[in-house]
């Protein structure tokens, strides 16, 4: 990261607004009732990666200071995900129960957000959202912003951070005015459709707000925001959290490299249900999301010979849990040839819902101190972190570790 020249003060974290694109959806309701929980002292920090000892002396915003609200293009309310997450037992009804209040306040800070213009037909769609998505990119940033605003005069927070953990945007190839700031800004004066993801990222770091993308959309990453990031000094990071399957591939991948065992073939199956499954079954969408978790793998091995494939179904009895089958096929000295599989079975929502808290944390910290552009040492959270660099897991933890280190007290 870039840090400005005139350091900020580094006192006490004050309130902080954690804004949630996908605000009902189930990885954003994990957040809502989990701070809850932690706020009350019903739930443990399992999983939370900045509660770790390295972390304590850094001066991290406290559970206490975290005020959510958030956009969502769907009607449903927070009851029913919530309600859907106890019944698949992921969420525990007792803090359900317990946490009410605090649900309540998060709901009523939860505005219509921007449709993609690729989900236009989706089921129980906010009229509102329909509406948004066909403004002109000028006026849907505008009324991005002016709730960012609104949200921030009504909590009192000092900063708003804008989290993307929407459903994942159709794929689209790259166009000419992401390239530059300049081409991307006269195609918004001109009126030129933009990924939501990207609508947001301008609107949040025009704004001044850090901007976290969790998805596989395209966010902030394209060369013209990430200008914008600098220009404005604002810290942004993205893309994709590595919750499962891929974090796994991150831990193992090295040991065949650095053992020097070859591998011929690391085939992987994953089976998902709930909402982003059933995004994922659309062939455009499940292209961003398998490039997301192909590369990093490749990218390990480095060797262009190598088979590796990923593959995603739909399976709606699955509901909120995800299962990931791995079959990797190697060949080890005198041409023996062998094999390790793994499964992985768990809830992503669960398992982002910590990491989504986690980097809302470190990107309140690198604002607070003046530090903006790419924050490289979030990369163990993503599959393709913005800034680029290695992808082995134990490396990327360490860079964290030794930012933690820099910033202790």
């Amino acid at each position: 990261m870039t840090k400005t020249s005139s350091k900020q003060a580094e006192g006490a974290p004050g309130r902080v607004g954690l804004w949630l694109v996908g605000a009902r959806g189930a990885v954003a309701t994990c957040v809502a009732y989990g701070i809850a929980g932690l706020r009350r002292g019903l739930v443990a920090p399992v999983g939370l990666a900045t509660e770790a000892s390295e972390f304590q002396a850094v001066g991290l915003a406290p559970f206490e200071a975290l005020a959510l609200g958030g956009h969502d293009v769907c009607l449903r309310g927070l009851t029913q995900s919530a309600g859907e997450l106890v019944r698949n037992n992921i969420l525990p009804s007792d803090l359900v129960t317990a946490t009410a209040s605090d649900a309540a306040a998060y709901e009523s800070r939860i505005r219509p957000g921007l449709l993609d213009s690729a989900d236009v037909g989706l089921a129980d769609l906010h009229p509102a959202s329909a509406e948004l998505g066909s403004l002109p990119p000028r006026e849907q940033i505008a009324r991005l912003q002016r709730d960012f605003d609104n949200f921030k005069r009504e909590t009192g927070v000092e900063r708003v951070i804008v989290v993307n953990v929407a459903s994942t945007e159709a794929f689209r190839e790259p166009r000419a005015e992401w390239r530059t700031l300049e081409a991307f800004e006269a195609a918004l004066d001109s009126g030129v459709a933009q990924p939501a993801s990207s609508i947001y990222a301008y609107a949040s770091l025009s704004a001044g707000h850090p901007y976290i993308n969790f998805t596989p959309s395209l966010g902030a990453s394209l060369p013209a925001l990430r200008e914008l990031a600098r220009r404005r000094k604002v810290p942004h990071c993205g893309n994709d959290g590595k919750t499962g399957e891929t974090l796994v591939k991150t831990v193992l991948a090295p040991l065949f490299v650095a053992r020097r065992l070859r591998v011929l073939s690391w085939q992987g199956y994953n089976m998902l249900g709930n909402r982003d499954g059933e995004n994922l079954a659309d062939p455009l969408h499940r292209e961003a999301k398998l490039r997301s978790k192909d590369d990093a793998l490749r990218s390990l091995l480095n060797d262009p010979s190598v088979h590796t494939k990923v593959g995603i179904d739909y399976v709606p009895s699955l509901r909120d849990w995800k299962t990931a089958f791995d079959y990797i096929h190697f060949e080890g000295f005198l041409g023996a040839q062998m094999s390790l599989q793994f499964t992985w079975h768990g809830s992503d929502s669960a398992l982002a819902a910590p990491l989504v808290i986690d980097l809302v944390r470190l990107a309140d910290l690198a604002a607070r101190v003046g530090e903006f552009g790419e924050m490289h040492h979030t990369a163990a959270f993503f599959k393709s972190p913005i800034g680029g660099g290695t992808h082995d897991f134990h490396a990327q933890f360490e860079r964290l570790r030794e930012y933690a280190a820099s910033h202790a007290r």
